[in-house]
């Protein structure tokens, strides 16, 4: 038992030295993954939120916004 584990480990230390003995780092690329200001301004004003009042989904670039709590019309809005 003890055999098998220390040939595993001997397998995974040698695999790990082939490829370079480094993992992806998550911190390394993430910025270039991330959408830019505009795609991600896009994403917001595109997301759906949900009517307080009646539960209709709306996008939140269509929303009415009152003390916080979001509305998709003037009527559910009390306006």
């Amino acid at each position: 038992m003890i055999l098998k584990l220390i040939v595993f480990a001997v397998i995974f230390y040698a695999v790990y030295r082939l490829v370079g003995g480094k993992f992806p780092k998550l911190s390394g690329k993430i910025k270039d993954h991330l959408p830019k200001s505009e795609d991600k301004k896009k994403i917001e004003e595109d997301t759906l939120i949900e009517c307080d009042k009646c539960g209709t989904y709306v996008t939140y670039k269509e929303s009415i916004i009152v003390k916080g709590k979001a509305y998709c019309s003037k009527e559910c809005a009390g306006f």
